[in-house]
């Protein structure tokens, strides 16, 4: 947390070393979030990149509040996903199925995309809540403290709302396979 803490304050003064530190090391875990929220690898990447720039542009008004500054980088990607949803006017949007497979065989190729839409299927009965907290704990993998903060939840609330959550997916996830046999 120190070193952190060091970090965004150099970064606060200009020092493109510290912010570049910082870049390298959230990138990967926004670029997941956002990417789990949007479903399209190349929106991520636009919409991850665009967290960044207005990262760099109010870093100077980031003040520690007790809250460690990924809360405050997470705040800023779901505030761009929700931004760019209401311009896009969608309610939900497909994942991209085009996840590397571990191999070419036609069958496993197939079950993995019947797998990736039985958990869409499944996940559009989660609340938003529910949703929000799959993807940072699971997509993010954010500590359940960390998604506390970027919440402005108790750790007990997201404890429970993690819980009711996969209970709900696995719930889903029956149904849909009771469904296709």
């Amino acid at each position: 947390m120190q070193k952190e803490e060091g970090l965004v304050l150099r970064a606060q003064q200009h020092d493109q070393e510290a912010f570049a530190q910082l870049y390298e090391a959230y990138f990967d875990k926004i670029y997941r979030y956002v990417t789990f929220k949007l479903g399209n690898e190349m929106e991520a990447e636009d919409i991850t990149q665009q967290v960044f720039l207005n990262t760099l542009q109010s870093i100077s008004s980031f003040k520690w509040k007790g809250v460690p500054f990924s809360a405050w980088l997470f705040r800023i990607a779901h505030n761009q996903v929700v931004d760019y949803l209401r311009k896009k006017k969608r309610a939900t949007v497909p994942l991209d199925e085009s996840l590397p497979a571990s191999d070419d065989n036609p069958q496993q190729l197939a079950e993995h995309k019947l797998d990736i839409e039985r958990l869409l299927s499944a996940t559009r009965r989660l609340t938003e809540a529910q949703r929000e907290v799959i993807s940072l704990r699971f997509t993010s993998e954010l500590p359940i403290a960390e998604v506390a903060r970027v919440m402005g939840k108790s750790q007990g609330a997201v404890k429970a709302l993690q819980h009711s959550a996969i209970v709900a997916l696995r719930q889903a996830l029956a149904v849909t396979e009771d469904e296709t046999r």
